[in-house]
């Protein structure tokens, strides 16, 4: 499964991927100039789809902060943000209708804002009005921009002093990003995949991992794949199991920090799962912080479904049924 085994231009994506650790680099700096120095004491995060990935990340990321965090997808911000609120307007084309919408909710309730974009009618509007933002590469698909959305927020929020410097372990992660065993656990999972639908399961903790792989699959294979999380699904979903309907493959994540009665609960599920005959794989998560084990996991799981479209014969970059609902809308 080579990458240029097909007649499909996929080098952008594979160029993209490799250079992801250089991204996080780049964007450490990107927020180091902005400081808030009003009174905070609750974040939102708001943005739509790939834009909003950076939100669900931080607020696994910095679950232990004594600041309460928020994602919000929608046109219209909660009714409990205030003045004291700091808001992260997430954009990365700019134009999204929803989070401009949004963008202009919080204007009205007096919070604090800083937009992430690259340009559009969200970089003209903060300009024109005056409020923090950060400019980053254009041309890219949001969902690969993750570290230009992603860690640009963790430095205002060190800089505010509203979380703790974690400067170490950022720097750290990109590392070990650099090592290729990403790139080839990826291509190697995605042979075990061909033709099945990907199930991914993870701890209610680190759900996020699941859901990234998911929407990965989505987006860059263009196939069906449906995510869970322990101790949950075992009071549901494992019924379907027992009448299989379709050819389903099961990744397990597996985190030694996981509640010791959980850890159980995931080895029983995954052999009562192989008893009916559906393959398993587990892969542990590993790292020193929860930064790079979700990380490192969220990269195997792009490589995984890059090569896994390559199989398939499809480009992995153009979503183009995304678009003509857009369009429609």
């Amino acid at each position: 499964m080579e990458e240029d085994r097909f007649d499909i231009d996929t080098r952008d994506m594979y160029t993209i991927l490799e250079k992801f650790p250089n991204q996080i680099a780049t964007a450490m700096k990107l927020g180091e100039n902005i400081k808030i120095t009003e009174v905070i004491d609750k974040i939102v995060i708001t943005g739509m789809g790939g834009s909003a990935l950076a939100g669900d990340i931080l607020q696994t990321y910095l679950k232990d902060e004594k600041i309460p965090i928020f994602v919000n997808k929608d046109y219209f911000l909660p009714d409990f943000i205030n003045s004291r609120t700091l808001v992260f307007v997430i954009s990365y084309s700019g134009n999204t209708e929803e989070t401009i919408t949004a963008y202009r909710n919080a204007l009205r309730k007096g919070c604090k804002i800083v937009v992430i974009t690259s340009g559009g009618k969200l970089e003209m509007l903060a300009r024109k009005q005056g409020i923090d933002f950060v400019l980053v590469q254009k041309g890219l698909p949001p969902r690969l921009a993750l570290g230009y959305l992603f860690f640009p927020i963790v430095v205002i929020l060190q800089n505010s002093k509203l979380i703790a410097d974690r400067t170490h372990e950022i720097l750290r992660l990109i590392e070990i990003l650099k090592k290729p065993i990403f790139k080839d656990k990826g291509k190697d999972l995605a042979k075990k995949l061909d033709g099945k639908i990907p199930l991914i399961y993870t701890s209610e903790r680190l759900k996020i991992i699941g859901y990234k792989w998911k929407i990965n699959f989505n987006e860059n294979t263009k196939i069906h794949s449906f995510c869970n999380v322990f101790p949950e699904l075992d009071h549901n979903e494992i019924n379907g199991f027992v009448n299989l309907k379709a050819n389903y493959y099961v990744i397990i994540f597996k985190d030694e920090h996981d509640y010791m009665k959980l850890r159980k609960q995931i080895e029983i599920t995954k052999n009562l799962i192989k008893k009916k005959n559906v393959s398993v794989t587990e892969i542990a998560l590993t790292g020193s912080s929860l930064l790079t084990k979700i990380f490192s996991s969220i990269y195997i799981g792009d490589w995984c479904s890059y090569f896994l479209a390559l199989k398939y014969k499809v480009d992995p970059t153009p979503v183009k049924i995304i678009e003509e609902l857009k369009k429609q809308l």
